[in-house]
């Protein structure tokens, strides 16, 4: 029985009274309603805390960054996969909107999902002072506390703009392993509030692997986009090393662009997964990697 967030959210609060090991164990019984092995982890979500434990590279806090991952995926497969950059600033009211263009992006480069992104589409139209506060808040929060991702620890915080590339652009995430780009998890609906997530495997089939997808009526489907297997491919070969990171693309106009580096989906508590998914991902990764 998961035991409900009120709990989870009080030792959070007291993070700092725990070390790592600890603290992980204790924050997933209280999350996931069960002990967490970390002496030989099975599932994914138990694998995802054994690496929040094992890996220390410092590589993996520059493809974090939402900065610096630029110049590595522009060295790794071509600076027309990222996303140009129009700005950086160590503080939301160094901005000069003036400089900026009708449209753009605002992000902080240490936060996950939507926390962390502002998008303007129309500039004569956008409310400086909301975007001050979410942005402002998104700096104050720092994702290792809370949940003892090591990679975020030693990221310096700063607000960037990126040029915008639409308003209902469709997330592609690919579980990835050492390589070998097992499937792909479509992301609808983001910007309306209400995120969907489907799995499809290479040749677009659906995969029943969460409780969305198990609930999918027969021979649902979304549109595949004409660069797939581009995708696939890109993947693929940037994910080479790593036991498990989900890589992020977007599709833009027939024409992909590089996310971001996730290593660690939903933190390792994820129980939307249904549980034979879970043991399937997780029989995946390779812990002898690290």
């Amino acid at each position: 029985m998961i035991l409900g967030d009120i709990p989870s959210r009080v030792v959070m609060k007291m993070n700092f009274l725990f070390p790592d090991r600890p603290y992980l164990k204790l924050l997933y019984f209280l999350t996931m309603g069960k002990r967490l092995h970390l002496s030989d982890p099975k599932t994914m979500n138990e694998k995802l805390q054994w690496l929040k434990l094992a890996q220390r590279d410092p590589l993996l806090t520059s493809l974090v960054d939402k900065l610096t991952v630029k110049e590595h995926v522009a060295k790794a497969i071509g600076r027309k996969y990222v996303c140009p950059l129009l700005g950086v600033w160590d503080s939301f009211d160094e901005i000069d909107f003036d400089t900026l263009p009708n449209q753009f992006v605002l992000k902080t480069n240490h936060s996950g999902g939507n926390m962390g992104v502002v998008i303007c589409d129309d500039k004569s139209r956008f409310n400086i002072s909301e975007a001050r506060k979410k942005l402002n808040s998104s700096l104050s929060f720092d994702i290792y506390p809370g949940y003892r991702e090591w990679p975020y620890k030693n990221i310096r915080k700063k607000i960037f703009a990126e040029q915008f590339l639409g308003t209902d652009i469709v997330d592609y995430k690919f579980y990835c392993f050492n390589g070998d780009a097992d499937c792909v998890l479509l992301c609808i609906d983001r910007q309306k509030g209400d995120p969907k997530f489907y799995f499809f495997n290479k040749d677009w089939q659906l995969l029943r692997y969460n409780k969305r997808g198990k609930e999918a009526p027969e021979g649902f489907t979304l549109p595949k986009p004409d660069n797939m297997d581009e995708m696939f491919a890109l993947a693929a070969r940037m994910s080479k090393g790593f036991p498990f990171v989900r890589m992020d693309f977007y599709d833009v106009n027939g024409k992909c662009y590089f996310g971001e580096y996730t290593f660690y989906p939903a933190s390792g508590f994820d129980f939307n997964r249904l549980p034979e998914t879970d043991r399937y991902f997780g029989d995946k990764i390779d812990l002898s990697l690290v």
